[in-house]
């Protein structure tokens, strides 16, 4: 949700801040900009819609090449105010010395502008941003302090979540970073800095990154020897933070290009058995029937004593928890429930000793999920990760955690990452069970089946044409029921999420047996229903919600286990997974309806990549 770039060095910065945005875009957005500082005056270009239409715009500007070694850019997903070229970031402050790029929301924004507007300061934007730069611009001229330490006197009275790029006209060589609930990274090249809020704009530049802490600000300046330039960390209650962390990045270029894909959200749905296979590497032992996560080790102790669960996400992470709260309480045998992070932050909660919460998300970013962390640590509650984004805040504000390990996921609907953390909340609890004693032929058993997934994916894949035709006939149904039971669930959920990010359709994914209790008043023959029925110990149940579709002229996908039959003589239609454990399927059947919903999206002339409203990473609540 929202992407800041900057550039600051020797180099021309407008190519390093175009294409930032270009990597950023999967984040989600609706409108861009960027400011370059030139010959001391700054060239600002903001434009609702694409990154595609900024570049346009800018090039019929300005004929000459773009110069200028100090730059900072932007993508906006709107909170205040409606996406256009006015609301659009950066923003410039009244007196034209301050500009700034901001992810986040200011909660106290109005009370601040109320007090600029009596100083005689005005707002030609509807943003909270715009506030920020004023009240820079105030401090800055009233108490003829640096732009960095206007910023920090800035921050102090700022309540709410950001990450923020600043620059003042009246000191060219500074760039100013700070965050606070929202992500920021700075990558270290030589002689040039590179700011992003996540790594994959940087990756291309540099492999060491500093990923700053909540509370603190990144001041680069050239020093007054040379102008080589000086990071400097320090938080914004004004403590110096000595030798930061430099982390090495490990992922490679071509991990973010579609590789001949023609949207990446299809390229990861390829990804998928590979992905399964990255997270499985390492982790289990075979012939010993053992499971390992080297990052919880430190942790053996109280994870074995753990007597309740909570596991909290949002979207696709909260779906993979429902299916994670059946594993736990069947292989490790510990009372565990899911929770939305956003009411697990804000709900007084009856936590006995000994309760553990494993927060998943994929970019380790998501607001609420990181806000739930904190309220478990604060209540003493040992907290777990499962997140793929590496050095990610989530990833790092855990006691203990595991990392996908699936790659950079570009599309905004989660699909590698979803099947991966799935497969890791099951490997979790079986990991847990055996802690506890699981019999040796049960963990086994499982163990063998996993391996088997990624080989699996691949055999589904093979058959993806039979779900694009399957596309074409239900791509114009406004309507969809997915339904499930036990594992499958919360497989039915992720299922219409699916469906309705990527191809605009009215989705509903519920458990099959809630079908009777109110929504097969629905029930027509516009009103399709996809039924995830695999052979295993509910099958009889899910047949029979199935008949109870067809007897009102409902519509019937069933995707069902290869080789039963039986499905073809009553659904209209059938889609095969191979066959595996009943707590296994989950993961197969993800893959179909990600196919069909990607294929149905395409066929409606969606923008699969990046759907309408959505961003990625949500990194305010």
């Amino acid at each position: 949700m929202c992407g800041i770039v900057g550039y600051i060095g020797k180099k021309e910065a407008w190519p390093a801040l175009i294409k930032g945005l270009e990597r950023l875009e999967y984040r989600g957005y609706d409108s861009s900009g960027i400011a370059l500082l030139e010959k001391g005056e700054f060239l600002i270009y903001k434009k609702k819609g694409r990154v595609a239409e900024l570049s346009k715009f800018v090039k019929s500007r300005n004929n000459n090449a773009l110069s200028g070694g100090v730059g900072i850019a932007h993508t906006r997903w709107a909170t205040h105010g409606v996406p256009s070229d006015i609301n659009a970031h950066p923003h410039l402050s009244n007196g034209g010395d301050i500009v700034i790029v901001h992810n986040g929301i200011i909660e106290n924004y109005l009370s601040i502008k109320k007090i600029l507007i009596g100083k005689g300061y005005k707002f030609v934007s509807d943003t909270d941003t715009e506030v920020l730069a004023n009240l820079i611009e105030d401090i800055k001229k009233n108490t003829k302090v640096t732009i960095d330490e206007a910023v920090r006197l800035a921050l102090l009275q700022v309540v709410g979540a950001y990450a923020i790029l600043v620059l003042s006209k009246n000191e060219p060589g500074t760039m100013i970073v700070a965050k606070v609930g929202s992500p920021a990274v700075i990558g270290i090249g030589k002689g040039e800095y590179f700011i992003a809020s996540d790594a994959t704009p940087i990756v291309s530049h540099t492999k060491k990154v500093i990923y700053l802490e909540d509370g603190s600000m990144g001041i680069i300046k050239s020093n007054k020897r040379g102008g080589k330039l000086i990071l400097k960390v320090k938080t914004i209650k004004n403590k110096i933070l000595k030798n930061p962390y430099v982390h090495t990045l490990k992922t490679k270029i071509e991990e973010l290009e579609k590789g001949g894909y023609p949207h990446f959200m299809l390229k990861e749905i390829f990804e998928q058995p590979e992905s399964l296979r990255n997270t499985i590497r390492g982790r289990i032992i075979q012939n010993k029937g053992n499971m390992k996560f080297g990052g919880l080790e430190k942790f053996k102790k109280e994870l074995k004593n753990l007597k309740q669960l909570t596991i909290t996400g949002m979207g696709t992470a909260r779906f993979t928890g429902l299916i994670g709260e059946y594993a736990f309480e069947e292989l490790a045998g510990i009372p565990t429930k899911v929770e939305y992070s956003s009411e697990f932050a804000y709900r007084n909660t009856a936590s006995p000793l000994h309760t553990g919460l494993i927060a998943i998300s994929q970019s380790g970013e998501t607001a609420d999920t990181l806000n739930a962390v904190k309220k478990a640590k604060s209540e003493k509650i040992l907290t777990l990760g499962i997140v793929n984004v590496i050095g990610s805040t989530i990833a790092r504000v855990v006691d203990a955690g595991i990392y996908n390990h699936v790659g950079p996921e570009t599309a905004v609907a989660s699909t590698k990452a979803s099947t991966s953390q799935a497969l890791l909340v099951i490997m979790l609890a079986l990991y847990f069970g055996i802690m506890r004693g699981l019999p040796r032929s049960k963990n086994q058993e499982i163990i063998k089946e996993i391996a088997k997934l990624p080989a699996l994916a691949e055999k589904i894949l093979k058959k993806a044409d039979v779900i694009k035709k399957l596309a074409k006939k239900y791509k114009n149904y406004n309507n969809f029921f997915f339904l499930g039971r036990k594992y499958n669930a919360g497989t039915a959920m992720e299922g219409a999420l699916k469906m309705k990010e990527c191809s605009y359709i009215h989705a509903e994914g519920c458990n099959s047996a809630e079908l009777k209790h109110g929504p097969i008043s629905l029930i027509d023959k516009n009103f399709p229903s996809l039924v995830i029925a695999p052979t295993d110990s509910i099958y009889e149940k899910n047949k029979t919600h199935i008949e109870e579709i067809k007897a009102r002229g409902g519509k019937v996908i069933a995707l069902t286990s290869e080789g039963n039959s039986e499905m073809e003589k009553i659904a209209d239609d059938v889609i095969y997974i191979p066959k595996t454990l009943e707590m296994l399927t989950p993961i197969l059947a993800f893959i179909p309806m990600q196919l069909l919903a990607y294929y149905i999206a395409v066929e409606r002339g969606n923008d699969v990549d990046k759907p309408r409203n959505l961003a990625k990473s949500v990194t305010v609540e």
